[in-house]
């Protein structure tokens, strides 16, 4: 009876613990308990707890020796014949299942005191006793809970699906925390996913909030390639776990059909709650109960309202009026009163009663009315310049670029977006381009249309088409206008007249795509900063078309074939993007455009002249000519640019020679020249102190270049570089090569190259020779007296495949029998694996998916001092079917980082014939080389250079 009602309080647990000892296997009674454990671990989740107290686990695992003798003995006292050897594999099974679960292996503990807190804090750990931040002040709150928790209770023996549904700014939220944060502890497993704040990320929308359900239920986060995958992973993982799940702010059915579509995929008694302000989601999933959220009553809102602006329950007595003449304007709506109950504390009854008549009552479903109190609450104007500048027209623009232009407008914004940023008005996307939420874009853009609701011309920025095109055909433009933009379909036929500018003397910031402009462009304001011109029509730009004061130029897809008649004096000028100007024939003389920093002609294809002048600027960063088709040449001034940082010649395939001045350019970090007529490869470019990252495909003089001698410096870096050019540089008199003493040292610079040989017999034979020369510097007669061991390298989205392939790796080391290595194969459902024997491994670039990252796996010999993290490591990329050789230096410790692979992305193609070489300092011997190729399902492989 007492065995019987252990399995009970066995079934019931949310966790269990067993303390695996040496006497452990000789108690039936433990063995039949940890059966029952096993089953409700494999049945419905139950999270298990392996302890191995003074005993190697491998002994739990494998049941090796005197443990297994024990376990032998217990099947032997308990059972007889068939029912012995039955018992026997049961426990075998079980015991081994049990070893295999991350556990705590206790016997290093100094006593039993630091053991007991070790396994509490890692119970606290397992059952995440956390609760979710909530309100601080929950005015009404238990009662509306209470209603949603009976309902729950009243479903608690199936999945039960509940709604709550209500305006934005009711409390949907806050209602929901406070469920989870009452009910969660019985859960296996439990999530709370803000829906909105993934689904606005854009690109992978469905995977990314099956990964967030995957990873807030299991605690580790398996990367999902597919909406397919995603919705097989959750019925497979969740199907058997009692969970909660509370998915936020959801507006759409589609959020949620790759989520919960189906109530099969989760366990019995899961309970998912979801908030949302669109009722019919609710009807379309089908839902148990709804919830309605209603707005506070009077007494409730009062309250809510005086906790945020008095710090108590009531307001206090001078203020009763005014406080409840305030909570009449909110309508019950909680996020009003809080934020109209906290942008009133601590203000003085003056304050109170010139804030007061500004406000309005706030309509339902109008959140923006409500958020304009942040705006209001920024600390000056220029602040609120800046979130309406970046509100109507950047968007999506660089921040460094916006900071630029609107620095030029007086308006600090170097510190402006910083504190925009911090309240939450602004965020900075990883690409560094600068995004709003929706909402408080249309409350922006509200703020400015309510400031002249019936005459846009009186607005100080228009970006509405319809308000544009009235103002612009009618010339009622005024002095209010500080900024405009128009953005018309490239075949549009419309036409205006300059004139309409006139009277738009403040005019900053000015944008008109595609936009005929006809007249006088000296009626122009000649206070823009900014200009955005696409399709601009004329053959140049006019010389009174005022841009003394602009920051920035951006007129790409122009008609230009000059940029202006006269040399013009824009000395403020930082951008110039001229792009995809298909007939621009030169470049601007740049001895008026002192201040500029980057220049951007890309795809101009009948540009054949840079003017010389370009040599006296001094704070040009980029260069960007990539696909100027007509240049042949370069004026011999562009390498006496001292901040050039970047430098893109890619396309131009008729310049044919880099000249070796280039090392002039001290700044230079990154030349990208693929796909030129360059025959010879300056020696002057390798030595460079700052060069980071050469890209040369397209390059024809392989064989008679610097680039073999790089190969053989970089692995072997302390013998004398002079002995490896001659064998490859075939004309040393007219290469006329200076002295090679500072070759060596410039390499710990140099990070990356990427050139193309001429055929791919060529390429295999000398990148082969150059490594196998140098990769065996370890002979086979010395192995006795090395250590096995292994290097995973990742590069791309790899980090939640390492810890498995480790683990995977090191199991078929550990239980090896000879120098033999198996390496784990396509056995994963999430790599392609490619395994090649020494210091290569051959692969084909796969046709059906998309490469999301790879891990290489080094499997190598050693002295037990020297491991590979600490010797020099090169890793060498040949495409042959390209024709290519990437290489990547690495220094001391092995990192790769997204530009890395992103280069390495943009240099494989559906199909390619890969084969990737690894090489080390001396003593090290490579036994294995293996790839593990992480991929999608789309083969959209090509991506473009970084620009």
């Amino acid at each position: 009876m007492e065995l019987e009602e252990h399995m009970r309080a066995i079934a019931a647990s949310k966790i269990a613990i067993i303390v695996f000892s040496k006497s452990y296997p000789l108690s039936t009674c433990c063995l039949l308990q940890l059966e029952k454990i096993i089953e409700c671990h494999e049945t419905f989740g139950q999270i298990f707890l392996p302890i191995f107290y003074e005993i190697d686990p491998l002994d739990v695992r494998y049941q090796k020796d005197d443990f297994g003798k024990a376990l032998e003995e217990a099947a032997h006292k308990s059972y007889s014949g068939e029912q012995m050897e039955h018992a026997l594999s049961r426990w075998s099974r079980a015991l081994t299942t049990a070893a295999g679960i991350s556990g705590l292996d206790v016997r290093d503990f100094r006593h039993d005191a630091e053991l007991v807190e070790k396994v509490v804090f890692r119970i606290l750990e397992l059952l995440d006793y956390e609760d979710l931040s909530n309100t601080q002040f929950p005015v009404g709150l238990d009662t509306r809970v209470e209603k949603v928790i009976e309902c729950i209770e009243n479903h608690s023996t199936k999945v039960c699906m509940i709604g709550i549904w209500g305006m934005a700014g009711s409390g949907k939220t806050t209602i929901a925390k406070a469920i989870y944060n009452r009910i969660y502890r019985p859960f296996i497993g439990k999530s709370f996913i803000n829906i909105r704040q993934v689904w606005d990320r854009v690109d992978r929308r469905h995977v990314d909030l099956q990964e967030n359900l995957l990873y807030g239920v299991l605690k580790s986060k398996p990367e999902v390639k597919s909406v397919g995958m995603g919705r097989t992973m959750i019925e497979n993982g969740l199907s058997q776990k009692k969970l909660l799940i509370v998915l936020d702010d959801v507006n759409g059915f589609e959020q949620l059909e790759n989520l919960c579509g189906n109530r099969e995929w989760f366990g019995q008694g899961t309970v998912i709650i979801i908030t949302t302000r669109d009722v019919h989601v609710l009807s379309r999933l089908k839902v148990d109960y709804v919830y309605k959220i209603d707005v506070m009553n009077e007494n409730e809102s009062l309250e809510l309202f005086s906790w945020h602006a008095f710090r108590k329950a009531k307001p206090r007595k001078q203020f009763n009026e005014l406080a409840r003449n305030t909570v009449a304007y909110c309508r019950g709506l909680p996020l009003a009163l809080e934020v109209l109950g906290s942008f009133l504390c601590d203000k003085t009854m003056e304050e109170w009663e010139r804030v007061l008549p500004k406000a309005k009552v706030i309509p339902k479903l109008q959140v923006q009315k409500i958020l304009r109190l942040n705006f209001d609450g920024l600390c000056d104007d220029m602040e609120k310049d800046i979130f309406l500048d970046v509100c109507c027209f950047f968007i999506g623009k660089d921040r460094g670029y916006v900071t630029e232009i609107l620095n030029g407008c007086g308006l600090h914004a170097d510190i402006g977006i910083r504190v925009l940023i911090e309240r939450g008005l602004i965020k900075v996307e990883g690409n560094n381009k600068l995004q709003m939420h929706p909402l408080l874009r249309e409350m922006g853009r509200e703020i400015i249309r309510q400031s002249c609701p019936n005459e846009p011309e009186k607005r100080s920025r228009l970006w509405f088409q319809d308000d544009v095109q009235d103002v612009l055909k009618k010339n009622t433009g005024t002095e209010a206008t500080q900024g405009l933009s128009l953005k018309l379909h490239l075949t549009s036929r419309d036409c205006f007249k300059a004139r309409a500018f006139k009277k738009m003397k403040r005019l900053r910031l000015l944008q008109l795509d595609h936009v005929q402009l006809t007249g006088d462009y000296g009626y122009i304001s000649k206070q823009l900063r900014w200009i955005s011109w696409q399709g601009f029509r004329f053959e140049y730009v006019p010389n009174n078309f005022h841009m003394e004061n602009v920051i920035a130029i951006d007129l790409k897809h122009s008609h230009l074939q000059l940029v202006w008649k006269q040399p013009q004096v824009v000395k403020w000028l930082k951008f110039l993007n001229l792009s995809h100007s298909k007939f621009l024939r030169e470049t601007p003389d740049f001895s008026g455009l002192p201040s500029l920093e980057k220049l951007i002609l890309k795809d101009c294809p009948s540009l054949c002249k840079v003017h010389q002048s370009i040599g006296d600027l001094r704070n040009l960063l980029l260069i960007n000519l990539k696909d100027c088709t007509s240049l042949s040449n370069l004026p011999r001034e562009v390498y006496k640019l001292k901040s050039l940082r970047t430098f893109i010649l890619s396309g131009c395939f008729k310049i044919d020679i880099l000249e070796e001045d280039i090392a002039q350019i001290k700044s230079l970090i990154t030349l990208v020249a693929e796909n030129t007529a360059v025959k010879q490869v300056p020696f002057s470019i390798v030595i460079s102190k700052s060069i980071g990252y050469i890209s040369l495909r397209g390059f024809e003089g392989l064989s008679t270049s610097i680039f073999p001698s790089i190969i053989r410096s970089w692995m072997s870096p302390t013998l004398n570089p002079q002995s490896f050019v001659s064998p490859f540089c075939m004309d040393m008199e007219n290469n006329n090569w200076r002295d090679l003493a500072p070759f060596h040292s410039s390499l710990a610079n140099l990070r990356s190259i990427l050139v193309q040989g001429d055929t791919e017999f060529q390429l295999s034979n000398e990148v082969k020779t150059i490594v196998v020369e140098y990769g065996v510097n370890v002979t086979e007669s010395r192995i006795s007296k090395h250590h096995l061991r292994f290097s995973l390298i990742g590069v791309g989205s790899y980090n939640e495949f390492l810890n498995t392939l480790s683990n995977s790796v090191s199991e078929g080391l550990a239980s090896r029998e000879s120098c033999d290595i198996s390496l784990p194969g396509d056995n994963h459902p999430y790599w392609l694996a490619n395994v090649g024997e020494g210091h290569s491994v051959c692969f084909n670039v796969p046709q059906d998916c998309e490469l999301k990252g790879m891990v290489l796996c080094v499997v190598y010999l050693s002295t037990p001092e020297i491991v590979a993290t600490e010797c020099l490591t090169s890793v060498l990329v040949v495409n042959y079917t390209k024709c290519t050789l990437h290489m990547h230096r690495h220094g001391r410790v092995i990192s790769f980082n997204d530009e890395d692979w992103h280069a390495i992305m943009s240099n494989l193609g559906s199909g390619d014939k890969v084969e990737i070489f690894m090489t080390f300092g001396d003593g090290l011997l490579v036994k294995n080389t293996a790839l593990y190729l992480i991929c999608g399902e789309s083969n959209d492989l090509e991506k473009e250079p970084v620009e």
